[in-house]
């Protein structure tokens, strides 16, 4: 069992899952929020981010908590917010759309992400670089076919690595953390 305070020490692979795997994220508005949020929670000392995806039903993220954040208020948090201004979205632009995510629930009547997301913690290098190749790889897979080349699809990480160039100032190389 891991001890509760390796969130602060080893980088997670975090895949977070649009409700029911809807393509909600495939409006590039939704993808530039979800970008903004990572902005917000690098630039207020949350986590570190050092590899992302957002994909039309999900996202993948390779980051470090920073103390004395814990990872599942951050998740919560970003889950929250992001839910928050998409169903604001959908109310004054597309409400037919809104009701795809109705939910029959006590604490809430809209849903956008699963409850449980994919948290795994790592340190071993090769293990970070092959997730890390996989979240650049995400976007050109058979499945998917977003871009013809991972260079063409905008909302990763993959131009920061491989190109040295990026819109998203709050990447961090994961080199980082092997220094």
């Amino acid at each position: 069992m891991e001890n509760r305070l390796d969130e602060h020490i080893k980088i997670c692979f975090l895949t977070a899952t649009i409700f029911e795997w809807k393509p909600l994220l495939k409006p590039d508005k939704y993808k530039k929020l979800i970008v903004e949020s990572f902005d917000f929670l690098v630039s207020n000392n949350r986590v570190k981010i050092y590899a992302f995806v957002i994909m039309p039903n999900h996202i993948h993220l390779l980051l470090k908590v920073i103390p004395p954040w814990k990872l599942a208020d951050v998740q919560r948090d970003f889950m929250k917010f992001t839910g928050q201004q998409i169903k604001f979205d959908l109310i004054k632009h597309h409400p037919k759309v809104l009701e795809y995510f109705r939910v029959d629930l006590r604490d809430r009547q809209y849903q956008f992400w699963q409850r449980s997301s994919l948290a795994k913690l790592l340190d071993d290098r090769k293990i970070i670089e092959e997730k890390l190749d996989y979240i650049h790889n995400n976007p050109v897979q058979k499945k998917w076919l977003l871009a013809d080349s991972p260079v063409e699809y905008h909302f990763s990480s993959y131009r920061f690595y491989e190109e040295g160039e990026s819109d998203f100032q709050f990447l961090t190389h994961y080199m980082e953390y092997f220094e």
